[in-house]
């Protein structure tokens, strides 16, 4: 389970640094080079819609990589999702800029942005799937945590580098080149995380199943529909606060506050390690207590929070601005850390890579790829305290919070120890 977990944490780090390398830049650079015309809340929209291009090709990949995954085996997903992903980063890195190329600059953007999200909605269940299926039922949650504390340490990883190289660099120097450099770095770690994940081993539960589904996607959409919908709208939640505080943020207060970008971007870093760190604290805590109740707490925390986050941010202060999304960031893990085990247990394994996957990555397109685009819009038109935005982020909460209350619990519970017939244990150990 160690090396499992590692193998699982490694290849989703990878792959969410190519997919926030692009959303910071996209929030600091790629406006004015690739949309020159627009003004500066327009290129900084347009930009965003490029980033927004990702999550509607994500359930696209989950479709096609869970028919892969779910036909050949989850392993062969996170070999290829790796790769295309690592591509198009390392190529996004290669566009020349609008004043170079004319309008084959933005579209180039736009071809790319697709498949990296392509490549992403494969990941995800992927690497879940892997290692939730090897866990012991009693520690599924904590075990699949791990690739949960992927995206953190990715994030990390691409601010990190913009953060250095906003630091070292000038402003023209950045614009003209600098920010090419972490898109280019991404080919290094993805020849490592393929690797590392061509030796590991197949899921016991995939080779245990007899009758794999001919087309999962339409058995998913047939018998499933109904939880693929509330799974995508438990999630919407998640991905607009994460995205508000990781990427919005960082246009919000460089733009519209002056403060600079490397006290920004060491704000929002240091609130997404302590994110990081939490994940299997939290996830132990769902083991112990169930899946929903921890989605539950979680979403009403972020709900309850919304409002002072972006008091809090207007002020324009690093702490506040750090404690702002920090808080946001603790409700946002606190219903994400079980998230790895809670929707795998929501699908029978035939077809669990493309259920679980298209659930997650569907919540991506609601809540993830409009928030960003959304809260510009709203804090251009408001006053210095962007509330329009931090009611918008509200009800997307309390949408989740009413989709979470109507899934099931799946905790898996020991079988009685007198008449084990009176209650029905799946083979993954989840009660049905």
């Amino acid at each position: 389970m160690p090396r499992l977990a590692a193998a699982s944490l490694a290849g989703t780090a990878i792959e969410f640094y190519d997919f926030f390398v692009y959303g910071t830049a996209a929030a600091l650079v790629l406006g004015p080079l690739f949309f020159p015309s627009f003004s500066p809340v327009a290129g900084t929209l347009a930009a965003f819609a490029t980033f927004a291009v990702g999550f509607v090709a994500r359930p696209l990949g989950s479709a096609l990589f869970g028919h892969l995954g779910d036909r050949r085996g989850r392993r062969p997903v996170l070999v290829v999702s790796l790769l295309l992903t690592g591509a198009s980063t390392v190529a996004v890195g290669c566009v020349p800029a609008y004043g170079s190329i004319g309008v084959a600059a933005p579209v180039l953007l736009l071809v790319l942005r697709f498949l990296q999200g392509l490549g992403l909605g494969g990941e995800w269940g992927g690497a879940v799937l892997l290692t939730a299926e090897h866990a012991p039922a009693g520690r599924r949650a904590l075990w699949s945590s791990f690739p949960q504390v992927g995206p953190a340490l990715g994030f990390v990883l691409a601010n990190g580098v913009m953060l250095a190289l906003s630091a070292e660099l000038s402003e023209a120097q950045f614009a003209q080149w600098g920010w090419r450099v972490p898109f280019w770095a991404a080919a290094v770690p993805a020849l490592a995380g393929l690797w590392l994940r061509s030796s590991l081993p197949e899921s016991p539960r995939f080779l245990e199943i007899d009758d794999h589904a001919r087309v999962p996607l339409v058995e998913v959409v047939r018998h499933h529909g109904r939880l693929v919908l509330l799974a995508a709208g438990a999630l919407a939640a998640g991905y607009a606060v994460f995205y508000a505080v990781t990427t919005w943020s960082l246009a919000y207060a460089t733009e519209r506050l002056g403060v600079s970008r490397t006290v920004m971007l060491t704000c929002v870093m240091g609130a997404v390690v302590v994110k990081g760190a939490l994940t299997p604290l939290m996830a132990l805590l769902g083991d112990r207590f169930g899946r929903r109740p921890l989605c539950l707490t979680g979403c009403a925390a972020c709900a309850l929070w919304m409002l002072p986050m972006v008091s809090l941010l207007a002020t324009g202060e690093p702490l506040l601005m750090f404690l702002g999304i920090l808080g946001a960031l603790i409700g946002f893990i606190t219903m994400y850390a079980v998230i790895s085990a809670y929707l795998p247990e929501l699908f029978e394994a035939r077809v669990r890579c493309t259920g679980a996957a298209v659930g997650y990555n569907l919540g991506g397109v609601v809540g993830g790829a409009l928030t960003p685009i959304v809260a510009t819009a709203l804090a251009a038109h408001g006053g210095r305290v962007p509330w329009g935005v931090g009611v918008y982020l509200t009800g997307i909460c309390l949408l989740s919070l009413g989709c979470f209350a109507l899934l099931p619990e799946t905790r898996p519970v020991p079988a009685p120890a007198v008449e084990p017939a009176t209650r029905l244990t799946s083979r993954d150990g989840a009660t049905g």
